[in-house]
């Protein structure tokens, strides 16, 4: 018997995310199978569905030797990972304080030449934000502080002492020179199998790190990944047919085989903070199953506080949940001997996984990254060139290379606009 569940609506819990979840979070604590919605028992008012013991012992071994290596130390999961500590790593971050004290220099305006306003502003922005952390993520570059004796004070009362002008210039030249340009959070161990999208620095659609070295362990967990598959096709038919229409517009390549999944998230005994997922199909689901060597663990109840409900999954339960919409988290993890683990994983289709072109195309633009990159007589070669230049996916140099290696056909498939110039001047001259 299936329990039914339809809360009447949602609680304000935006207050939450980047926070961690415990038991004052939930008033119910799901362990039976149990159904639940928002406003009405509707497949697209879904909050979740939950189903005990659902997949066997044998898939579950497998499932856990095929991903459990692709959860490696990160600290890419931003409000996931939860409050930051007093060091990211080795690393000093950049406090409250001093980020919107650098913005205030930014926007400063220049006739504002008097020092005392400087100072004061100083002094108000210190009162104001005086915490050791930020929530933004940024760190010192710690080398090159040591490097150059740099302290943050002294510097500080030595621009005090500027005009606006010389001030701004200092202030951008020091952020640039010692803050990263890369947003941090805690060091947790997550990581993904499966297949990923384009984005600036990696512009090609390609197999994660773990799904390329590692392809014969992560096939161990495909039997479990299709019984998932499967149970997502009999829950909740509309959202997997949505999906399922969105995956068949992919390249098989990158999906995992017989299931709508392409990519798999693999968190290690990782207690997330509040956060909503993003990144997976919008009119499709997410899901969250366990996997452990042992099971010796208490805890890491599932917390939907917006609905004010923990579900505890266990290994071999399968619940299928709506991670994009609802603020969710972990209540702590407890292990109750040595070599324990408990791993999860979200599996779900990237959405701008539709964006890519076939596995042929997206090799192609893999290839043409690499020769421009280990090209030395390239124009655009420079000392760590990564062989990525801004507007190369519509120059010449680009649908001349493709055209040579995928043919005119594929050229005109996917960059129709690079013959539209040519028979321009056919049509007038021909």
């Amino acid at each position: 018997m299936t329990k039914i569940i339809i809360a009447k609506s949602k609680i304000d819990c935006e207050h939450l995310l980047g926070q961690f979840l415990d038991e004052s979070h939930f008033d119910i604590l799901i362990n039976e199978d149990t159904d639940c919605y928002l406003g009405s028992e509707d497949e697209e008012n879904i909050a979740f569905k939950f189903r005990k013991n659902y997949f066997s012992k044998q898939e579950q071994d497998d499932a856990y030797a095929g991903l459990r290596d692709a959860a490696t130390p990160t600290q890419n999961r931003g409000l996931a990972a939860g409050p930051k500590g007093e060091k990211c790593g080795g690393r000093e971050w950049v406090t409250e304080f001093q980020l919107r004290l650098f913005e205030f220099i930014k926007k400063e305006p220049e006739y504002s030449v008097v020092k005392t306003d400087f100072n004061q502003e100083v002094e108000s922005l210190r009162q104001k934000y005086n915490s050791t952390e930020s929530a933004r993520g940024m760190v010192w570059l710690s080398s090159k502080v040591k490097e150059d004796k740099f302290d943050f004070e002294k510097w500080l009362e030595n621009i005090s002492q500027m005009n606006v002008k010389e001030r701004k210039e200092e202030a951008l030249g020091v952020y640039e020179t010692y803050v990263s340009d890369t947003s941090y959070a805690n060091v947790v161990l997550s990581g993904i199998a499966g297949w990923f999208d384009r984005y600036p620095r990696i512009p090609y659609g390609r197999a994660t790190a773990y799904t390329q070295h590692s392809y014969e362990k992560f096939k161990l967990s495909f039997p479990f990944l299709q019984t998932l598959d499967r149970g997502f096709a009999g829950l909740l038919p509309q959202r997997h047919s949505a999906q399922r229409a969105a995956a068949d517009k992919i390249d098989p390549a990158f999906l995992v085989p017989e299931t709508v999944f392409t990519t798999i998230t693999v968190n290690k005994t990782f207690r997330t903070a509040a956060h909503r997922d993003a990144g997976d199909f919008t009119d499709g689901l997410s899901n969250l199953l366990v996997l452990s060597n042992n099971g010796n663990y208490t805890g890491g109840y599932l917390i939907l506080p917006e609905v004010r409900i923990a579900v505890n999954v266990r290994p071999g339960d399968l619940l299928l949940v709506n991670n994009h919409e609802y603020i969710h988290g972990n209540t702590p993890i407890e292990l109750q001997d040595d070599v324990a683990e408990r791993i999860s994983l979200v599996c779900y289709l990237r959405e701008k996984m539709l964006e890519l072109g076939s596995k042929e195309y997206e090799d192609h633009r893999f290839n043409y990254v690499e020769q421009r990159r280990k090209n030395k007589e390239h124009p655009l070669q420079r000392r760590l060139w990564n062989g990525i230049s801004e507007g190369m996916w519509t120059e010449k140099e680009w649908y001349d290379y493709l055209e040579r290696v995928g043919g005119r056909e594929m050229v005109e498939k996917y960059h129709p606009e690079a013959y539209r110039k040519e028979s321009t001047l056919e049509d007038m001259f021909g």
